[in-house]
């Protein structure tokens, strides 16, 4: 059985701290990063918010966004324009409950994981921000996660 879950970027560092990402640069992360898991497949979709379709099978969601987060950090780790010393890498994923937004196939359908990938020095800050405490509590564990990765 596989899964699908769908990537949107979130960059919370200031500017020129790092290299700007296109949409192209962002979706090449994960489809080369990942290339050599046999169980990930990862492809660029055209969608005003997603960017990545990730479909996996034979590990949780939560594995699938660690291996996500592992590959973004290597990718900015061997950024040369590189000017922050540390941050996080975040991947905020919840399952959708709702109907689809649109009827195309690049929109997240229910039963699909919808995932904020956010770099920031404050992760505390943004979560904050975004209410993340008070936004998942009523939510069943299974339907949402948090990975985190530091990048220094």
């Amino acid at each position: 059985m596989t899964t699908r879950m769908l990537l949107s970027h979130n960059c919370d560092l200031p500017e020129g701290q790092v290299s700007a990402l296109s949409r192209g640069d962002f979706a090449n992360i994960f489809i080369e990063g990942l290339k050599d898991c046999a169980d990930i497949q990862c492809s660029q979709i055209e969608n005003p918010h997603w960017i990545v379709e990730v479909i996996f099978a034979n590990q949780s969601p939560t594995e699938a966004a660690q291996r996500c987060a592992q590959s973004l950090a290597a990718y900015r780790l061997a950024d040369a324009n590189r000017q922050v010393n540390s941050y996080t890498v975040m991947l905020l994923g919840g399952v959708k409950t709702t109907p689809a937004a649109g009827t195309s196939p690049t929109s997240l359908q229910p039963g699909e994981w919808g995932v904020d990938v956010v770099e920031t020095i404050s992760p505390e800050e943004f979560l904050a921000g975004l209410n993340w405490d008070g936004v998942t509590a009523s939510k069943p564990s299974e339907q949402i996660f948090k990975v985190t990765q530091v990048v220094s």
